[in-house]
């Protein structure tokens, strides 16, 4: 529990520098300004860390030994790589994999969508034509829906400038795609192998391989490539793996999958 404690402590520090820096402070040459960053480290925080307690809660539920979070600081402008809990004890049956699978990325995209909302409503549309505004994001069917139900069609020329908060809510719908990768012990693998047991395992062997032309868009993909071939895309069964997937399991993984697809974007931070 202490260093679980003391990475959380560690990763707010380090993503209320970076939402001090996104706000247009200098933290560096002001110290004060790091109370800008409460608008970027608090609901960025709030998604990770209820994605993470969705698994923790689903895996208690089931008797199966997880860890509590831990939390990823980085040197980086979003100030973390994200958050993880290791499952410590056999999953026993698919209806629990698909349980603690499914639990984190709904969960964080229950806070995430109105984070994004609130974020959106503190944003601003300006005129971008031969202006530079920032960092370019690419844009997931969620995030334009949401861009479209608060400002409605944004005109030629214009673009949306995000808020702390905002960017906050896209990292969360971002985060939740990249965890739905069907491949290895990520949530989308947990979850496509409650679905189709080992009959996934050649789709999941294909997931890095997929990954790496849109390493052409996002470079980030290539990482995301590299991190699953050397972790491995291999699922292992649980215990009781003949137990079959009820029906309502079943279209809990089919809900993740659309999820998976109204979050995903292929550019997600255009060149």
């Amino acid at each position: 529990m202490f260093v679980n404690g003391l990475l959380f402590v560690l990763t707010f520090f380090t993503t209320l520098v970076a939402g001090a820096f996104l706000a247009g402070g200098n933290p560096l040459a002001a110290p004060h300004d790091l109370l800008l960053g409460f608008m970027f480290s608090l609901p960025l925080l709030s998604i990770l860390g209820i994605h993470e307690l969705g698994h923790y809660t689903a895996a208690r539920r089931h008797d199966v030994e997880v860890t509590p979070p831990y939390f990823i600081p980085a040197p980086s402008f979003i100030g973390t790589f994200g958050a993880f809990i290791k499952i410590k004890s056999p999953v026993p049956h698919r209806n629990a994999l698909m349980d603690i699978g499914a639990a984190g990325p709904i969960a964080g995209a229950i806070v995430a969508v109105p984070v994004l909302l609130i974020g959106l409503k503190l944003s601003v549309v300006r005129q971008t034509a031969g202006v530079e505004t920032g960092i370019p994001l690419g844009e997931s069917i969620l995030f334009r829906a949401a861009t479209y139900a608060v400002f409605g069609a944004v005109p030629e020329g214009y673009d949306v400038v995000l808020h702390p908060v905002a960017f906050a809510g896209w990292i969360g719908l971002l985060v939740t795609a990249l965890n739905l990768l069907p491949s290895g012990q990520l949530d989308g693998g947990h979850i496509a192998y409650a679905l189709f047991g080992v009959r996934y395992e050649k789709v999941a062997r294909a997931v890095p391989y997929l990954l790496l032309p849109l390493g052409l868009l996002w470079a980030g993909w290539i990482l995301w490539s590299l991190m699953l071939l050397f972790l491995g895309t291999r699922h292992p069964p649980p215990l009781f793996d003949e137990v079959p997937l009820t029906p309502g399991r079943r279209g809990l993984g089919f809900a993740a999958a659309l999820l998976f697809l109204i979050c995903f974007t292929p550019n997600p931070i255009p060149g």
